[in-house]
């Protein structure tokens, strides 16, 4: 478990419905039969297939965590720690991060920064 997933702790905040669960499996929702949070993935039983496990970091919800991180960040140094977390576990799990997403991220870290009255972002 990285520091990112600890200080997120999806499968204790993360409420995900079965549409969003049925949106990003492409199927219809009548096809899941039950869907259960555990420590670290998301479990599906499915009609069709049987069970699949879904990584919280391949979710929205997860994005949206990270973003809502970033937004009460108060000082430059928390902000640039939180980035750090971020890449750190981007490194680790690299196959469940799209760029698009990790793009989405980096400019809102760097509109926070700016608000925040940095001129330069520091990310790496």
């Amino acid at each position: 478990m990285t520091p990112l997933f600890r200080r997120l702790q999806p499968a204790q905040k993360f409420r995900i419905s079965l549409a969003t669960i049925a949106k990003f499996l492409k199927i219809p929702k009548h096809l899941i039969v039950r869907v259960e949070s555990w420590a670290y993935i998301v479990f599906v039983h499915r009609r069709d297939k049987g069970g699949q496990f879904i990584s919280y970091r391949q979710l929205r919800q997860w994005f949206n965590a990270i973003a809502c991180q970033i937004q009460h960040c108060t000082t430059c140094q928390q902000l640039r720690q939180l980035w750090l977390l971020i890449e750190s576990d981007r490194k680790r799990h690299h196959k469940q991060y799209n760029h698009q997403h990790i793009s989405w991220l980096c400019n809102l870290w760097t509109q926070h920064w700016q608000r925040l009255g940095y001129e330069q972002p520091m990310i790496s």
